[in-house]
């Protein structure tokens, strides 16, 4: 099934030893002067370790004023390059190459961070970051282009096996290249030949200071998906200029901060969707092609190059979710593959608040040393309570830990909210979680009692030395005058398809849940209205999510109502406040609640006095997301 993601291949003099790549990714695992940590060696070697051909780090920069993110890795001194060593040692013992990404962000920065003024091509502003940046002088660039190059060799000297140049997102090589964000009229703009010029005059210096034969990768933007930017034509003109300028391969990405959420796509593009852009260029090209984008699946990576779309695929969410996806795959155990599910919220999520990178579906990442699982002292008798995604993690990270685990589930099926959680358009992939779970509670040897609810008087029978409660949530069901009439249901039931609606449906409440029920009512040719208090719809959820959720919702032409209070409702109407105007809505057939959850923690009441050892974990303490559920799972059952 897998006769070439597991062929090696040559980018340029580095043999990689199969074609999946780790692609960049600024996980905020740095030191504030930009050396790197223990806690970043060990989480690249997961990676190494697991399997993967080449790892790419994560974008360093060439000098404070390149700057973009405030604990990113750096190569502008010589105690850079030194703190690199032990990471590229860790790597080289598992047969994987690491090459370095180089990167001057530009106008994508700001002064408060690097505590310079920023720079670009044109003295225009980021359209997502707004401020105006100074626009670089002939003088001022001829000393980029130096410090590209001795960043590169700092980067050889540490055994790094290759650098990449970052020529995507909109950063400061992107920004001289496109006539979007480059307006001069000198040697370095004006037309594609001139805005092409710094990156293959970085491209020379680097050639002059590390060798001819020194491996230089590139990643470009294929389009950067905004008006007057860069389309796949123009770039493909660029990737010429680029291999005879002697780069070695191209590593194809997409857009710029203000299409970003396209750069890490969430759940609702689809798999490997830039592999139509690779093949643009492979049809151009000699030299490797590396296609990212939504590639969360061996299979997928095998068919995009088995088409020739490209020769290398990068995953690289899909090794936060899973750093032994490629081991597991030679392993023939692609059912224990974690796969990613496209929710940003550890990742691009995490990016955002520069906190260290986590992943909702795997705990590890980024935590590869601190929460390694080690064998209990002791054995102990567990009890799990509640089969969601907190109690299935709790279960396996118990039993992986020697102990005799017993998970009960009122319900006949495992899974908790993801089961409803995966219902909506575009969220099915959280059902690979649930599948993976019961892969492996059936694996370990987990005590599964389903449709089994748990009371005191078990519990005094079994005496279980630790209790773990992870009861999860139920529906809130709001104070409104009427909310008992016979046309109210609740999202939950009809996500989970117990409760019907007719063709006109009313939303009450625009979350995230409500929002996706309206997304999924509409989807199902309902005609629906969402109504919400706040000031705007889905506002808990991950910007990259919510920015496509919001989308759909205006094309499936949701009649969508902020700023507004349901006052009162019966089987005829129901009584709207906006702004402090009363207005009156009737002619539907059903009303949906989705206000919210709240804990269902009433069996922790129970047992409080009565048991020790006794845990909450999950929505059962503090109502929240799949990330949380999952962690506290896992550092529960760490300590018991």
């Amino acid at each position: 099934m897998f006769n070439h993601i597991f062929q090696p291949m040559n980018i340029g003099t580095m043999e990689v030893k199969n074609r999946l790549v780790v692609p960049p990714m600024v996980v905020s695992l740095c030191n504030e002067d930009g050396t790197i940590t223990n806690r970043f060696v060990k989480y690249h070697e997961a990676k190494a370790k697991g399997g993967f051909g080449l790892i790419i780090t994560e974008n360093y920069a060439i000098s404070n004023q390149g700057k973009g993110f405030p604990y990113m890795g750096c190569m502008w001194n010589d105690d850079h390059m030194e703190s690199n060593k032990a990471l590229t040692e860790t790597i080289h013992n598992y047969d994987t190459k690491i090459v370095l990404q180089l990167i001057h962000a530009g106008r994508e920065t700001t002064s408060e961070l690097t505590g310079e003024k920023i720079v670009a091509p044109s003295p225009i502003a980021d359209p997502v970051v707004g401020e105006k940046p100074h626009a670089l002088t002939i003088k001022e660039i001829k000393e980029i282009v130096e410090q590209f190059g001795d960043a590169a060799y700092r980067a050889k000297k540490a055994g790094f096996d290759g650098v990449e140049l970052q020529g995507a997102h909109g950063y400061l090589i992107n920004q001289f290249m496109s006539p979007f964000s480059n307006k001069r009229t000198d040697e370095y703009g004006g037309n594609l030949i001139n805005r092409v010029r710094f990156a293959i005059e970085i491209i020379e210096n680097i050639k002059q200071k590390v060798g001819q034969e020194y491996p230089i990768m590139f990643r470009i933007s294929a389009d950067e998906l905004i008006e007057n930017g860069l389309t796949i034509e123009d770039t493909k003109a660029i990737v010429k200029l680029l291999e005879k300028s002697g780069v070695s391969a191209i590593d194809v990405s997409i857009g710029v901060y203000q299409t970003g959420f396209y750069i890490t796509a969430p759940a609702a593009i689809k798999h490997g969707w830039e592999s139509d852009y690779a093949k643009e260029f492979k049809s151009v090209l000699s030299i490797p092609v590396i296609s990212s984008g939504r590639i969360n699946n061996p299979l997928i990576a095998e068919s995009i190059i088995a088409s020739g779309k490209a020769d290398f695929v990068g995953m690289a969410r899909a090794s936060l979710a899973d750093p032994e996806l490629p081991n597991k795959t030679k392993d023939g155990k692609l059912d224990e593959i974690i796969e990613c599910i496209g929710c940003r919220q550890g990742c691009s999520g995490n990016l955002s608040k520069s906190i260290p990178v986590n992943c909702v579906l795997n705990p590890l990442t980024g935590n590869e040393e601190a929460l390694a699982i080690k064998e209990a002292d002791n054995s102990k008798k567990v009890f799990v309570i509640g089969g969601g995604p907190a109690g299935m993690e709790a279960a396996i990270v118990a039993r992986k830990r020697g102990h005799e685990v017993h998970l009960y589930e009122k319900e006949n099926e495992l899974g908790g909210q993801l089961l409803l959680a995966s219902i909506p358009p575009s969220k099915y992939e959280i059902n690979s979680f649930v599948a993976y779970g019961k892969k492996q509670l059936n694996k370990l040897g987990v005590n599964v009692h389903l449709g089994q609810e748990v009371d005191e008087k078990l519990l005094q029978s079994e005496k279980p030395d630790n209790i773990i409660i992870a009861t999860g949530a139920i529906p809130f069901v709001p104070p409104i005058k009427g909310i008992n009439n016979s046309k109210v249901v609740y999202a939950n039931d009809v996500l989970s398809s117990k409760a019907d609606v007719g063709n006109n449906v009313v939303v009450i409440g625009g979350g995230l849940v409500g929002a996706e029920t309206a997304e999924y009512l509409a989807k199902h040719n309902r005609n629906t209205t969402l109504i919400e208090m706040a000031d705007g719809i889905a506002k808990d959820a991950e910007a990259g999510v919510r920015y496509f959720l919001l989308k759909a919702l205006e094309e499936l032409n949701v009649n969508i109502k902020i700023n507004t209070i349901v006052q009162e409702m019966n089987e005829d109407e129901i009584i709207l406040v906006s702004n402090g105007i009363e207005n009156k809505l009737n002619s539907f057939d059903s009303i949906v609640i989705a206000t919210g959850s709240k804990s269902e923690n009433s069996l922790y009441e129970a047992l409080k006095d009565s048991f020790t050892n006794v845990s909450v974990v999950g929505d059962a303490e503090k109502v929240r997301g799949i990330l949380e559920a999952v962690n506290e799972g896992y550092k529960c059952a760490l300590n018991i």
